[in-house]
């Protein structure tokens, strides 16, 4: 683990030696993971399945007349149609 030096302002750490007390964990964990949190959503963000384009696999085989016919697609494995 790498040991830094950082400037925070007197009511911001604060706040962090409170909550720290109050969950009874070091405020230095505290900080690791706030900044662990914020590389994770600002710095090396995940990308959602949502961000990709459409992919096309296809043609349509049959359309669905219900959706009773989309649960049997998907559970039934003797029905073999091709």
């Amino acid at each position: 683990m790498k040991t830094i030096t950082i400037n925070v302002s007197e009511p911001v750490y604060a706040d962090f030696q409170k909550y720290a007390r109050e969950k009874d964990r070091p405020t230095s964990e505290l900080i690791r993971e706030a900044m662990e949190a914020y590389r994770e959503t600002r710095i090396r963000p995940r990308p959602s399945v949502l961000d990709g384009a459409p992919a096309s696999v296809g043609k349509v085989r049959r359309t669905w007349r219900s959706r009773g016919d989309l649960t049997g697609d998907l559970f039934d494995r003797s029905d073999d149609r091709d």
